[in-house]
């Protein structure tokens, strides 16, 4: 028997209406949107009209709806910390659309006041951790076919002249807070270590506002394994996502959900290649300057993978809050990449002209 979880949408805007109204069509049997806010009326009609459910001005309102098991906040991320709070000290669980917070030290007290015995839950939308060219990536370089592998570079990258919200810093704009945390959790992911040391540059490119809209990090891993994440919409080049994985004994490249691989067949001994002190030969072959005297068999692959499934999320909110499974998405998983935002703010914004 279907068991519903009666869920109230908090913000109907491009993250709201625009994704998580989709993503759950179709899925009635997990998720009953019984009501829905938003400042703007004509979209708490069109919520009515689509799902039938009630709907309210504020989220103060939309609390009292005692049919209302978890909210989810998809409201501006200046906002996620405050509607996080007033939901869990209403006593609802929350879903909490990406970024978690816009300050590392509202993020610390939003992990006090969820996850623990007596207290409500908080799940963090990070939907992308599901994608399945990521888990591909990730899928070969934990299979030791590259070898040690030891830098990897994330990045996303295309041409836009954005002028919305999302490129205002009080707002919590800028692409730390719109692709960054998707990045940044994929990154933390793959490096499975703790982070000792970033690297960052932020610069303002082509949109407006006072944000970045480019900006790269590298996170160097207490294993020594280090992550590149460049995310950018000043790129007239751009040509989407490309991950990188460089092992020792081979490289991974996903382009968008295409990957290419080639690695030294496992199956292939090789003697360990010893330094020679001696003039090298004056041709370049088996005992000249850059051959080596056994050369490697190598494996090549290129294969697609699986699109994106944007809605994985929800079934693993539904699984864990009516079945009690493990919830695949960890506090301190999403802590680690807030802790590598924290880092990246403490880098003043340049802009492109000024350089």
């Amino acid at each position: 028997m279907a068991n519903p979880i009666k869920l109230g949408v908090v913000g109907l805007g491009r993250a709201g209406w625009g994704m998580h109204f989709d993503e759950l069509a179709g899925k009635e049997d997990k998720f009953q949107i019984v009501a829905a806010c938003d400042i703007i009326e004509e979209r708490n009609a069109l919520a009515k009209e689509r799902v039938g459910c009630r709907t309210y001005a504020t989220i103060d309102e939309l609390l009292q709806d005692e049919e209302v098991e978890m909210v989810d906040i998809a409201t501006r991320s200046c906002e996620h910390y405050e509607h996080a709070c007033k939901a869990l000290a209403a006593g609802k669980d929350v879903i909490l659309e990406k970024p978690a917070c816009t300050d590392y030290a509202q993020f610390e007290d939003l992990l006090t006041r969820a996850n623990k015995p007596g207290l409500p839950k908080l799940f963090f939308r990070q939907n992308r951790r599901f994608e399945a060219g990521f888990n591909e990536l990730k899928r070969v370089v934990d299979s030791g076919v590259l070898g040690h592998v030891f830098e990897l570079r994330l990045s996303n990258q295309g041409y836009q002249r954005r002028d919305d919200w999302q490129t205002i810093s009080k707002y919590g704009g800028g692409q730390v807070y719109n692709w960054g945390p998707h990045l940044l959790d994929h990154a933390v992911q793959l490096l499975n270590s703790p982070i000792v040391r970033t690297n960052t540059n932020r610069i303002l490119g082509a949109a407006a506002g006072d944000c970045e809209d480019h900006f790269s990090v590298t996170m160097t891993a207490e294993s020594g394994r280090f992550v590149t994440v460049s995310i950018s919409g000043s790129v007239a080049l751009g040509v989407g996502r490309i991950y990188t994985a460089y092992g020792s004994k081979g490289t991974a490249i996903m382009t968008n959900n295409s990957m290419q691989l080639r690695y030294i067949d496992p199956e292939q001994v090789l003697p360990p290649v010893i330094a020679d002190e001696g003039t090298p030969g004056n041709s370049f072959g088996k005992t000249g300057t850059f051959a080596a005297t056994v050369e490697p068999k190598w494996i090549e692959k290129n294969y697609a993978v699986g699109g994106e499934d944007l809605t994985e999320f929800w079934v693993h909110v539904y699984e864990t809050y009516r079945n009690n499974k493990p919830f695949p998405i960890k506090d301190e998983e999403v802590k680690a990449y807030m802790q590598v935002v924290a880092e990246i703010n403490k880098v003043a914004v340049v802009k492109a002209d000024d350089i």
